[in-house]
């Protein structure tokens, strides 16, 4: 089998120029013991592969012993895990249920189940573990007893892919479960039966929020219909498959259950002490004994191919910046002298782009706008300070929640954002940023077109710009349109001058380019290349790419189409490939380079080469002569 350092030999175009972010993120961690007695902490590892390991760490010494996860786990990674009462660790991914015993410092039961990841994991009285996962609601049960494994399947279903953050058993053992975020509801489930009854009438149900479930130590599970509602008086009692409205919770007592989000964090020790630090990225773990203020601090270590590269821009220092996700991290390369400089950003960097001598970043979450200014000294974020570097600009959630475009208008005034809205919503907002007034205007969707949300950009003079929308909602939320449109925005007023669904059959136009001609360069749904004139308001060709190149590279923030800044020529980079554009009057995709590794983001030019990410790896491509 070929390496990736023999296929550069080969292809010596291709440079690799190493990890971003070389470490891992945490996706659940819990102080317990092993089967000596002793303190230890399990940790799920997280890197561009995804959820791929159990790291063991010994409280006292930082000794670690990491155990792979026993199936592939497909970029995948723990959402929800559970710690049992019989100190086994759960949790259940990439459609595998699995078990760990920090005893035997060994995985002792993986079993596959319905698709895909679970939510929300909790224990019920009889020591059963319960999953219920994401997208459409599968619930299984292993009993740790008699190793009896049940797998429910799918046992709720809508039009939109559930999130289902909490489940419960009461003491009879009846099974709810909060669902969210496009509109909320609340399920009871019979194992005995199999059957299952939502509790929440229609006119109950929120939109874009989550119920809550939780187990009271007298047996009963206590529920709201918006889990934001807690302070309210509006709690309902379910028992033995049936709601009750009860008002206030005010003896509210919580079963004591070792569960949570991929953000669990269980610091204390069966011996009393407390896990006050645990931190994967600088590898520090700090164990306190409260009986006796004795401070165990140590350096732990474990393997890691890194996290994923967001997006990739060249800065106005000639370096090559951009983010990472998990954990979420800034980076730097220096190519003259391949150094690196890697940081903790403010957020998930989605969108990277230059204007004049500052670098720009709208982000997850909360459609954030970031400036930064590589010339100065280094300052973490902080919203509400002005005097940081990179600087906080704006806001724009839930309106844009996840941005997938930015645009820094040549113009050198305007910043325009756009992206998909809160977790449950329909329909993203735009977001403006006027530099010379330092001010923002936002506008929702349905004040210029109700559904969709800003998937690509580009500027068309110095007044305006053009952009492609997408149908796509936010994170679990439901389409309510069914054709993508491009449209033209006026950046004086902030309006929607014309719109149309130029292509048909399409859900998004993943990327635009304007070319020397004025005229629009695209690729709709990742395999539709298609030039547009824009005054003509006409489509001068489209072809499906593929036979030929196949899909477009993709992530969150799409940069794809590349113009060489000393020729004028455009690249576009494809999953496998990079081709380039040739000119009128056919305007056809070349295949300049097959890549010897997937191209998952774009990407830039500098200096004569194409910067991209694959993984958690920046490479590079000499375009030499092609252009």
């Amino acid at each position: 089998m070929i390496d990736w350092q023999d296929r550069l030999q080969i292809t010596h175009p291709y440079k690799d120029h190493g990890v971003a972010t070389p470490v891992s993120n945490h996706r659940g961690i819990v102080a317990t013991s092993d089967g000596k007695g002793r303190d230890v902490v399990l940790i799920w590892l997280f890197d561009h592969r995804g959820g791929y390991a159990c790291l063991v760490v010994d409280a006292i010494t930082g000794e670690t012993d990491e155990v792979p996860i026993p199936f592939e786990p497909g970029h995948d990674c723990p959402y929800a895990s559970v710690l049992s009462s019989g100190n086994r660790y759960y949790t259940h991914f990439n459609s595998h249920f699995v078990e760990f015993d920090p005893h035997s410092r060994s995985f002792t039961f993986c079993h596959e189940t319905a698709p895909k990841m679970s939510m929300g994991m909790t224990e019920d009285d009889d020591g059963c573990i319960w999953s219920i996962s994401y997208p459409d609601s599968g619930l299984v049960r292993f009993n740790p007893a008699t190793r009896e494994f049940t797998d429910f399947g799918h046992v709720y279903k809508q039009n939109w892919p559930q999130y289902q953050r909490f489940i419960a058993a009461d003491d009879r053992g009846w099974i709810y479960f909060a669902i969210g975020n496009t509109a909320t509801q609340l399920i009871a489930f019979d194992p005995g039966t199999g059957a299952t009854e939502p509790l929440l009438s229609d006119d109950e149900r929120v939109e874009g929020a989550t119920a809550f479930v939780e187990r009271d130590q007298d047996g009963r599970v206590y529920a709201l219909a918006d889990s934001s509602e807690q302070d309210q008086s509006n709690w309902l009692q379910l028992y033995e498959g049936q709601r009750q409205e009860v008002g206030g919770h005010s003896s509210r007592d919580a079963k004591p259950i070792v569960t949570s989000s991929q953000a669990l964090f269980h610091r204390t020790f069966p011996s009393g002490r407390q896990l006050v630090l645990c931190d994967t990225v600088e590898g520090e773990l700090i164990v306190e004994d409260p009986a006796t203020a004795q401070r165990w601090e140590n350096h732990f270590e474990y393997t890691s191919e890194g996290a994923h590269l967001m997006g990739v821009a060249a800065a106005p220092n000639d370096t090559i910046c951009g983010g990472t996700a998990f954990p979420m991290r800034f980076f730097q390369f220096d190519p003259p002298t391949g150094a690196w400089t890697n940081r903790a950003s403010h957020g998930q960097w989605n969108t990277v782009a230059r204007q004049g001598d500052r670098y720009f970043v709208g982000g997850y979450t909360g459609g954030f706008l970031l400036e930064w200014n590589p010339f100065a000294t280094w300052v973490d974020t902080e919203p509400e300070q002005i005097d940081t570097n990179p600087r906080f600009l704006a806001a724009s959630a839930p309106s844009i929640n996840r941005p997938h475009a930015l645009l820094a208008h040549p113009n050198g005034r305007h910043l325009v954002l756009g992206g998909t809205p809160g977790y449950g919503l329909t329909g993203g907002g735009i977001l403006l940023w006027d530099r010379q007034e330092q001010k923002q205007v936002l506008r929702e969707h349905h004040e210029w077109l109700p559904n969709h949300s800003v998937m690509s950009l580009v500027a068309l003079d110095e007044n305006r710009a053009l952009g492609g929308s997408t149908v796509a909602p936010g994170t679990g939320g439901e389409a309510r349109a069914q054709l993508a449109e491009l449209f033209e925005l006026d950046l004086n007023t902030m309006q929607v001058t014309w719109h149309a669904p130029v292509l048909d059959r399409v859900r998004e136009y993943t990327d635009l380019a304007l070319n020397s001609e004025g005229l629009l360069y695209g690729i709709a749904d990742k395999t539709r290349f298609f030039v547009y004139d824009i005054e003509a308001r006409s489509v001068l060709l489209e072809h499906a790419t593929t036979d030929s190149l196949g899909e477009s590279a993709y992530h969150q923030g799409p940069r794809l189409f590349l113009t060489d800044p000393e020729t004028g020529t455009t690249f576009l980079l494809f999953h496998h490939c990079i081709a380039r554009i040739c000119g009128a009057p056919d305007y056809h995709l070349q295949k300049v380079s097959e890549s010897p590794v997937p191209i998952h983001c774009g990407g830039d030019i500098l200096a004569g080469r194409i910067y991209f990410g694959s993984g958690s790896h920046l490479y590079s491509y000499d375009i030499g002569d092609l252009s």
